[in-house]
């Protein structure tokens, strides 16, 4: 369903309630087949008249001072949150452009099942043994996301697009 007025769509998928395996976590891409069969789903995340589900966390608007900083999204089922919050960390925390930002590595833990979900291709072999050594389990995967953002810079007063390269069929539009 689409917001009146706000110009974006609300995630109408029913698979992000209950916690059951969905099109992101069974045989999608990075997954080899595997099947995660321990996701955790309770009866009281049942979809229902008036109740949300637990992964639409997007899209995100960042204000600062007031004012419009940051607009970030993405489909990823349960990555999202994580995904989301990495965008911001890396536009407000580290000052990437909108470009950069959605260019950079993610990564996903959601406690269980208890393992990283990393994108190993942008993380170096040192980093991957350093969190292999912590105890963490890695699962490989090729993409956590496909993010679009949009950036104000307020000095410039121009707005900064970024599109995510992990799908083809990505696109950013400002004015």
């Amino acid at each position: 369903s689409v917001v009146t007025g706000a110009g974006f769509q609300l995630n109408t998928e029913l698979g992000d309630f209950h916690g059951a395996p969905d099109a992101y976590h069974v045989g999608e891409s990075g997954w080899e087949g595997r099947t995660q069969t321990n996701l955790i789903g309770i009866e009281r995340n049942l979809p229902a008249p008036g109740k949300r589900p637990m992964s639409s966390q997007t899209p995100t608007i960042v204000a600062k001072d007031g004012e419009l900083f940051m607009v970030t999204g993405t489909p990823g089922g349960r990555s999202i949150i994580s995904g989301v919050v990495q965008t911001i960390l890396h536009a407000v925390d580290y000052g990437l452009n909108a470009q950069e930002v959605v260019s950079v590595g993610r990564f996903h833990h959601q406690w269980l099942p208890d393992y990283v979900r990393i994108e190993t291709t942008a993380y170096s072999r040192d980093t991957l043994d350093l969190l292999r050594a912590k105890g963490h389990t890695l699962q490989p995967t090729n993409a956590l996301g496909c993010f679009q953002v949009i950036i104000y810079r307020r000095e410039e007063k121009i707005f900064e697009g970024g599109s995510d390269f992990r799908r083809e069929y990505g696109g950013i539009a400002t004015y």
